[in-house]
């Protein structure tokens, strides 16, 4: 059955990030696809619901409490999955995140900033557990980019970079890695988490979003975990070097800042 291809069934997943909103969908949607999960994020107590969503799934979970904005931390995943799991099939970059700021406002420094948390954390884990990867036959990775990444407004200078060049790492770490571990990513739209708190909470903000989207809606953090399983799983198995879409049809931000000419 086409079905049993989106199946994970005793496969091994790393989600960073997976605390709350798009990490935690996933890492629960990888668990009932039949997946034993690494989660790791700051906040114990977040990582101890999701991981009774995971128990509830059938699944285990090996919970890693750890700031992951420190490189050496989040490629310490890979051991803690070794140690737990013995092996790795599955590694999602769910890092990341910059707050917008005016052009002036942007430093070199800030900017560095973004690009390490954004885009070395996730070559951290990956090159750790590229190694494990390979001794149990491959896997997939999969990197949580951003429309961003494509799209131009003001105030994302540092943001979109960061995610621009993390769909492009993804495309190179697809060639490098082929063909037995698979690298794609997914460029995110509006999703509806903490992230968009306030502007979920102001109807005539999230209306205005939900009107500049072709889709009429903001996402919810299940279309991201839904993707990222069909990625993962060999229902994806002829993907690699990609970046998925799934923003609502989106083809330029759907929030302005209102930031003023200079």
């Amino acid at each position: 059955m086409i079905l049993d291809r989106f199946l994970l069934t005793d496969r091994v997943a790393i989600v960073t990030g997976a605390g709350r909103g798009i990490g935690a969908a996933t890492a629960i949607a990888l668990a009932e696809a039949g997946a034993d999960v690494v989660i790791s994020s700051r906040t114990t107590s977040q990582l101890d619901e999701v991981a009774k969503q995971i128990s509830a799934a059938g699944r285990r979970a090996e919970v890693v409490p750890a700031d992951l904005a420190d490189v050496a931390a989040v490629a310490g995943l890979a051991a803690a999955a070794r140690e737990a799991f013995g092996r790795i099939d599955v590694v999602v970059n769910n890092l990341g995140g910059t707050m917008p700021r005016p052009f002036l406002d942007t430093s070199p420094g800030f900017l560095t900033r973004a690009f390490e948390f954004n885009v070395a954390t996730s070559h951290a884990l990956t090159r750790a557990a590229v190694p494990v990867m390979l001794d149990t036959g491959g896997g997939a990775v999969v990197n949580i980019s951003s429309t961003m990444s494509r799209t131009s407004g003001r105030g994302y200078l540092a943001y979109g970079t960061a995610k621009a060049a993390l769909s492009h790492y993804t495309r190179l770490a697809a060639s490098d890695l082929a063909p037995r571990i698979r690298v794609n990513a997914i460029a995110v739209g509006s999703v509806a988490t903490s992230a968009l708190e306030i502007v979920m909470a102001d109807d005539a903000m999230r209306t205005s979003m939900e009107d500049a989207t072709p889709l009429r809606r903001v996402g919810e953090p299940e279309d991201i975990a839904a993707t990222v399983l069909f990625l993962a799983s060999d229902a994806g198995s002829y993907l690699t070097g990609k970046v998925v879409e799934v923003d609502g049809g989106l083809q330029a931000p759907n929030v302005d800042l209102g930031l003023p000419d200079l």
